[in-house]
């Protein structure tokens, strides 16, 4: 008979690969809309506008990035104060 055997949510790469696409196009798409909402409200110069939707996509994608790359390497203890309480 066929076992069905499940993946450990550690290494099913499938799922990790999915959730950090799904956070990197929405954090891309809000700071994109928020940088554009704020460069017309804040300023006058096309060059400014268009400035501030790059600084935002920037940040968005910096932002899913930085999270992707912790949930690929696993749990790691950042805080010093943690990681004198663990041990490192």
């Amino acid at each position: 008979m066929a076992e069905n055997k499940e993946i450990p949510p550690q290494y099913d790469l499938n799922a990790k690969w999915d959730a950090c696409l799904d956070l990197g196009v929405r954090r891309f798409v809000y700071s994109t809309a928020t940088g554009a909402f704020a460069g017309l409200l804040l300023f006058r110069s096309p060059v400014t506008r268009w400035a501030t939707v790059a600084f935002g996509a920037g940040v968005g994608i910096g932002s899913a990035y930085s999270d992707c790359s912790q949930k690929f390497d696993g749990s790691r203890v950042t805080s010093p104060s943690v990681a004198e309480k663990v041990g490192f």
